[in-house]
């Protein structure tokens, strides 16, 4: 069996969803869908990896400042497509330590932030509009794995993650486990950020809940997706309405892509 962790070393958060099993005893091909956080700081080993796949489509669900700030490497095998979730960065991946420390000082205001992040994510018309072209770029890519990403391939890349697997089948406790698996694979990077940036500030209260703030921006929570499913099963009934009433994805297509997706 593959790894679903992708050979990449100089960038966080690369899998692959192959494997996954559906509701109707189907899985998800290896090696076809890839979840990722940012290409920019790619090595050409990295670059060589991805081409070795062959990864045939490179969907970036960044805003338009983050993607001029740290455009993509792209593998020479792919094709770029920049799909922006929000018009800009508002899961803050991208945002500087100063920046973030204004909005940062009273505890919670992390967690409450990404809350109102996935709500928006469920509804706003810029990413209707990345979710619906992202559908459009899978059933359109006959050959070859999609990878699509954000920074750092958890928030924006974690709810594409979701609706795909919905459209294919796949339970929602394996969505959930597969979202949540970013606190695990990201770690040891985040951890020891959040252990250099303590030892840079002076020991105040204030700073401990600065940090406790930014673990929350910079880890999953099952609350954080479950807000975004919430508002869409309040407004659509249940996630496959929302796929096919709000997203507009047709009968004919969902079984168009299980069929390229699934075995």
């Amino acid at each position: 069996m593959p790894n679903r962790l992708l050979d990449i070393n100089s960038g966080h958060n690369f899998r692959d969803l192959g494997g996954y099993q559906t509701a109707d005893g189907r899985t998800i091909k290896w090696r076809q869908l890839l979840r990722t956080g940012s290409l920019a700081t790619l090595s050409n080993d990295d670059l060589t990896t991805l081409a070795q796949i062959p990864v045939t489509q490179d969907i970036d669900l960044r805003g338009q400042a983050e993607v001029r700030q740290m455009p993509d490497r792209v593998p020479q095998t792919a094709a770029y497509y920049h799909l922006p979730v929000f018009d800009e960065d508002e899961t803050d991946a991208s945002h500087s330590n100063e920046e973030i420390a204004k909005w940062m000082q009273e505890e919670g205001n992390g967690y409450r932030r990404m809350l109102r992040v996935y709500s928006r994510m469920a509804t706003i018309p810029s990413a209707k509009r990345a979710f619906r072209q992202l559908f459009a770029r899978l059933l359109a890519n006959q050959n070859g794995a999609t990878l699509f990403h954000c920074t750092a391939g958890k928030d924006r890349t974690g709810m594409a993650a979701f609706l795909i697997l919905s459209a294919l089948g796949v339970p929602r406790e394996t969505i959930l486990d597969d979202y949540l698996l970013t606190n695990q694979v990201t770690e040891d990077f985040r951890e020891g950020w959040l252990a250099q940036m303590r030892k840079e500030l002076p020991a105040t209260p204030a700073t401990e809940i600065l940090i406790n703030n930014r673990r929350d921006l910079a880890s999953v929570h099952a609350a954080y997706l479950q807000k975004a499913i919430g508002v869409i099963e309040d407004r659509y009934g249940d996630v496959q309405h929302y796929l096919t009433n709000y997203l507009e994805l047709s009968d004919d297509q969902l079984h168009q892509l299980r069929d390229r997706y699934l075995e």
